[in-house]
């Protein structure tokens, strides 16, 4: 008698696995290099490495391979964000790239609605700099 089969589906899958997160990361970083607010805060010439980072990110919070963490260690998103000034503006700006690029993907309204509420949550916690 074989072991009963997993019929568990991580949300990694239900959305395409790692072509949809590379198509979802092209997309968002398609915005970010044309936008003044915040294509500045990226150091490097080159956005393919954030956009790695970010696409390997996703693809292990969302049930996929955790190359991310075998490669850089915890993902300890504040922290890491820390040294870019990241204030409302910035946080709206991200999720507004983020939802257009999301958009694009048409997902089923379940699965684009999960991955939403994860971005909007998300992205106003990475906020380090308030008005005084």
């Amino acid at each position: 008698m074989s072991a009963p089969a997993d019929d568990t589906v991580t949300a990694f899958e239900a959305v395409g696995g790692h072509p949809f997160f590379e198509r979802l990361v092209a997309a968002f970083y398609r915005r970010v290099a044309l936008d003044p607010l915040l294509r500045p805060m990226y150091p490097e010439a080159d956005l393919a490495p954030a956009a790695e980072r970010l696409r390997l990110f996703l693809e292990q919070y969302w049930g996929g391979p955790t190359t991310y963490s075998e490669q850089r260690g915890h993902p300890r998103l504040r922290l890491r964000h820390a040294p870019y000034p990241v204030d409302d503006g910035a946080s709206d700006r991200w999720l507004e790239l983020m939802r257009a690029a999301l958009d694009e993907q048409q997902l089923p309204a379940e699965l684009d609605e999960l991955l939403w509420n994860y971005f909007s949550l998300s992205a106003p916690a990475m906020i380090n700099q308030r008005p005084a």
